[in-house]
C-alpha cells in the first residue's frame, strides 16, 4: 500500500463503511430479536438508540480516525499519551479476538452458498441433522473458515484502494440489490401482510418493558459496527475534507434500514409458509442464531415458488455481509502492525495467520464459539466506552470544535453530542453491562462465578483482566515500535 493512501471519493468510504456495518447481525439477528420483543414495539426503542448510541460513537470514530491516521492503540497514544496506548490496544483486541470467531461464521455461510447453488440445499432431507453433522465434521468448518478469512486477506493485501474500496464497491451494492430483491419477493407471498403486520405493529405493554429497551440498545451495539473501532480504523483513509457528521449519519440509516429489509425478508416469509408456527421459527436461536439461518430459512425456500433462485440470492446477500464485515477486522489487526512500522505484507501474513489458528477452536468447539461469542460480545460495550473516554479525556467541546467540525460541511454538531461522550454513552454501558451480568447470576446463581463457564460473569471477567494486563506489561514495547505520524 502507498503511504497515505485515501479513499477515491466519499462513495468509496460510505460504502466500504457500510460494508463493516451491515453484517450477519442485520440479517438474522436483528429479525429474532424483533420478534422475541414484541415486532413493532421493538423498532420505537431501536431507532431512538441509533441516535443515542450508534451515531455518537460513528462520528467519534471517524473523527479519530481522521485526526490521529492511526488505529486504536496509536490513536489512544496521540490523544491521550503513550500510557494510555493500552486502552486503544483493549478497542483492538476485542474486534480481533471477534475476528476470531466471525471467520468461522463466514465459513459457515459460504458452505451454505455452496449448497445453494449447486441446487443441493433445497434437496436435504433433514437440515437439522445435515447441520448437525458439519459442526461435528471437524474438517469442514475448519475449511470453510480457512476460504473465509483466505478471501479477506487476499483483498487487504491488495491495499485500500485496488482492495478494500474496489472489494466493496461490489460486495456491498451487490447485497443491497439482493436485499431488495428478496424483500419484494417476500412481500409478494401470499399471507405476507401478517408478517409485515407483526414487525410494524407496536404492542404497548411490551413497549413499557424495560428488557425490550435494554434489548434495542444490544442490537444497536452489536449490529451498526459503533464502538468496534473498525470505522476508526477505515477512517485512518479518509481525504481531508470529508464530512465527518453527514459520513456518520448515512451510515447510521443506511445499516438500519438493511436491518429493517432483513425484517420484512423473514417475517413474510415465515408468516406466508407457516403462520402458525411463525412467531416460534422467528425466535429460534442457536449457536451465531443458527436455528432460524441454517435450519428453518433452507425448509422454507423448498416450500415456496422459485425457492432455489430465492436461497442462493438470500446466501449470496448473507455471504457478502459476511465477508465485508470481515475484511475490516482483518485490516484493523493489519493496521495495528503497521503502526508498528511493519510493512503491510508482513503485518498481514502475521495478522491472517493468527486469524485462523485463533478461530480453529471456534471451528472445531460449539461450547469454545459460545464463550468467545458472550465474552467478547460484551466486551463490545467496554470499548465503546473507551472511545467515549478517550474523547471526554482529550476535552469533548474542543473536539468537536477542531475535529468534528473542522470541514465547512453540509452538518455541523452542537453541544449535544459533548454530553454523550461525558456522560450518556458511558451510562449506556453501565446499564447494559450490569443488567447481562444479572441475568447470568440470576439463571446460574451457584455457578456465574466460575472463570471458565461457558456464559458466566467470571469468564467474562477473567479473559478481559488478562487481555487488559497483558496490553498493560506490552505498552512500553508497542509505544516504542510505534511510527508517529
Amino acid at each position: 500500500m502507498k503511504q497515505g493512501e485515501r479513499f477515491t471519493s466519499r462513495w468509496g468510504l460510505i460504502i466500504s463503511v457500510l460494508g463493516i456495518a451491515v453484517g450477519t447481525g442485520n440479517i438474522w439477528r436483528f429479525p429474532r430479536i424483533a420478534a422475541a420483543n414484541g415486532g413493532g414495539s421493538f423498532l420505537i426503542p431501536w431507532v431512538i438508540f441509533l441516535f443515542v448510541w450508534s451515531i455518537p460513537l460513528i462520528i467519534a470514530e471517524f473523527a479519530i480516525g481522521k485526526y490521529t491516521r492511526h488505529a486504536p492503540p496509536g490513536a489512544f497514544a496521540k490523544l491521550l499519551g503513550e500510557r494510555r496506548a493500552w486502552a486503544g490496544g483493549f478497542v483492538a483486541l476485542v474486534a480481533t479476538a471477534i475476528m476470531f470467531y466471525y471467520s468461522v461464521v463466514a465459513g459457515w455461510c459460504l458452505r451454505y452458498l455452496s449448497l445453494a447453488v449447486t441446487n443441493r440445499l433445497l434437496t436435504t432431507p433433514n437440515h437439522l441433522e445435515d447441520w448437525s453433522r458439519f459442526l461435528s465434521s471437524g474438517w469442514q468448518p475448519v475449511l470453510f473458515h480457512f476460504f473465509a478469512i483466505s478471501i479477506a486477506a487476499l483483498i487487504i493485501r491488495r491495499g485500500v484502494v485496488r482492495g478494500i474500496e474496489f472489494a466493496n464497491r461490489f460486495l456491498v451494492p451487490c447485497l443491497l440489490l439482493l436485499i431488495v430483491v428478496s424483500a419484494v419477493r417476500a412481500v409478494t407471498l401470499p399471507g405476507a401482510v401478517h408478517g409485515l403486520s407483526y414487525l410494524f405493529t407496536p404492542d404497548l405493554d411490551a413497549l413499557f418493558d424495560y428488557r425490550v429497551w435494554l434489548q434495542a440498545l444490544t442490537q444497536n451495539a452489536w449490529d451498526t459496527g459503533a464502538g468496534w473501532g473498525l470505522i476508526l480504523t477505515y477512517a485512518i483513509y479518509m481525504r481531508e475534507r470529508e464530512d465527518v457528521p453527514l459520513n456518520a449519519a448515512m451510515i447510521g440509516l443506511g445499516n438500519n434500514s438493511v436491518s429493517l429489509l432483513a425484517g420484512i425478508i423473514v417475517f413474510c416469509t415465515v408468516f406466508a409458509l407457516i403462520p402458525e408456527r411463525a412467531e416460534e421459527v422467528i425466535r429460534t436461536a442457536g449457536p451465531a442464531n443458527t436455528g432460524l439461518t441454517f435450519i428453518w430459512i433452507p425448509q422454507l425456500f423448498g416450500q415456496m415458488p422459485g425457492g432455489a433462485w430465492f436461497a442462493a440470492f438470500f446466501f449470496l446477500a448473507l455471504t457478502s455481509a459476511a465477508v465485508s464485515s470481515l475484511i475490516s477486522m482483518l485490516e484493523l489487526a493489519t493496521r495495528v502492525l503497521i503502526d508498528m512500522n511493519m510493512t503491510r505484507g508482513r503485518a498481514l501474513s502475521i495478522a491472517y495467520s493468527a486469524g485462523f489458528l485463533f478461530g480453529i477452536p471456534s471451528a472445531l468447539s460449539t461450547s469454545f464459539f459460545l464463550n468467545q461469542d458472550w465474552v467478547w460480545g460484551v466486551g463490545l460495550m467496554l470499548s465503546g466506552a473507551l472511545i467515549a473516554w478517550a474523547i471526554r479525556s482529550n476535552g469533548a467541546e474542543r473536539f468537536r470544535t477542531e475535529h468534528v467540525n473542522s470541514t465547512d460541511g453540509d452538518v455541523q454538531i452542537g453541544r449535544w453530542w459533548d454530553w454523550f461522550m461525558r456522560y450518556g454513552i458511558l451510562a449506556q454501558v453501565m446499564v447494559l453491562i450490569v443488567w447481562w451480568f444479572w441475568q447470568v447470576i440470576e439463571s446460574d446463581p451457584q455457578r456465574w462465578w466460575n472463570p471458565f463457564g461457558t456464559g458466566s460473569v467470571g469468564t467474562c471477567l477473567f479473559q478481559w483482566a488478562l487481555a487488559a494486563g497483558l496490553l498493560l506489561a506490552l505498552n512500553r514495547l508497542v509505544t516504542r515500535r510505534m511510527r508517529r505520524p
